[in-house]
């Protein structure tokens, strides 16, 4: 697992990463629902589709929009066990720890609020 900053100034350099953006239905979701109900579906979609050692369809399990949870996993490279090894240093091949879930949905969360202040 990585410092939050250090790995944003990453994501932030990276240009597929970077381009992530709510828009639209994502955007009106979360200001509809709120950040507080919106983390806890990221706790939900980070248990049941990314904590596995084997996740189903890993790499195809996140959609690109649908929720604005999904589009913060693909901007912070939480959206399939290998881009969780490669940006962030958690191994494949094993279930994620309750303390990996947890940094998981604070990237999420960190992501989610710069992108309603951006708005």
């Amino acid at each position: 697992m990585r410092d939050l900053d250090e790995l944003f100034a990453g994501l932030a350099k990276s240009k597929f990463r970077s381009q992530f953006r709510l828009h639209g239905k994502d955007l009106d979701y979360l200001r509809n629902k709120g950040l507080e109900t919106v983390l806890s579906h990221a706790q939900d979609f980070v248990a049941k589709r990314l904590a596995a050692a084997e996740p189903r369809n890993d790499g195809k399990q996140t959609p690109f929009r649908g929720h604005p949870v999904f589009v913060a996993q693909h901007a912070t490279a939480c959206c399939c066990r290998g881009c969780l090894e490669k940006w962030h240093k958690i191994p494949q091949g094993r279930e994620l720890s309750v303390e990996e879930q947890a940094y998981v949905c604070a990237v999420l969360a960190r992501w989610l609020r710069i992108a309603v202040a951006d708005t």
